[in-house]
């Protein structure tokens, strides 16, 4: 965060799940947030929970290059700057394919919007945060546990989330002549859509199937919160946050 009073934040991904649940955690405290996703309804429905609240609803395939500049134009245009990216969009793919099953479409899917995406939203908050006054911004990276270790069956989102956290390197280093922190958060059975089935059932790294605990996502919005309104002279440069008793430490 700066230190002027506004603050600026795009948070793609901010139609449903953890995007939403920082969006309207980002409103609530006060900032004026561009929501950036695919179905522009749900967009509005995310704004809606805070009624009010300054925000810009853009519809954005973050795996688009047009659609990612588009994007950052709109928001420089309605406010004038971007003092944070909540870089959040992303995708699982195919649940439960083996390796040798995986169709190349879906694998490149899953790339193009994890990685691709996350690259081409970077780089455009980059060029805006470099050039603007007062010059910085921060970028918080959405990583994952599976940054760390994988599910079975996963290697599309997990290769991604692992290349994830290059990229949050890559940019946190470059970024430091221009007063751009960036930053990544792993997360951990967040209880949203895309992990409703964590409760009924997950594939085990045993073979087993197995409900596992999951964490309320609001929790989570509140630590990218807290991340984002540091000083731009402090960095959170990772953070893990996960349900206290999901199978991740030790043997699960």
């Amino acid at each position: 965060m700066t230190d002027r009073e506004s603050k600026i934040a795009v948070v793609t991904g901010a139609g449903s799940g953890i995007g939403r649940a920082v969006a309207v955690e980002l409103l609530r405290a006060g900032w004026s947030v561009v929501l950036a996703g695919r179905p522009p309804e749900t967009l509005e429905e995310t704004a809606g929970l805070v009624p009010g609240g300054p925000w810009l609803a853009v519809r954005t395939d973050v795996s688009r290059p047009e659609d990612v500049d588009a994007l950052f134009t709109a928001a420089v245009e309605r406010f004038g700057r971007v003092d944070l990216l909540f870089n959040n969009a992303g995708t699982f793919g195919p649940g439960g394919v083996p390796v040798e099953d995986l169709p190349y479409e879906a694998w490149r899917h899953v790339v193009d919007t994890n990685l691709n995406g996350a690259f081409l939203c970077a780089q455009a908050a980059y060029r805006r945060m470099k050039r603007q006054e007062p010059q910085g911004g921060r970028i918080i990276n959405n990583g994952s546990v599976s940054a760390h270790a994988p599910r079975p069956m996963s290697v599309a989102y997990t290769a991604t989330k692992h290349a994830l956290t290059g990229l949050t390197k890559s940019l946190s280093l470059d970024g430091r002549p221009y007063r751009i922190a960036v930053g990544q958060i792993d997360i951990g059975n967040a209880a949203t859509e895309m992990t409703a089935r964590m409760e009924t059932g997950a594939l085990q790294a045993n073979g087993q199937t197995a409900p596992e605990p999951v964490m309320d996502v609001a929790d989570v919005a509140r630590t990218v919160r807290h991340m984002a309104e540091l000083p731009l002279e402090a960095n959170v440069q990772f953070a893990t946050v996960l349900a206290t008793a999901m199978p991740y430490i030790g043997r699960g």
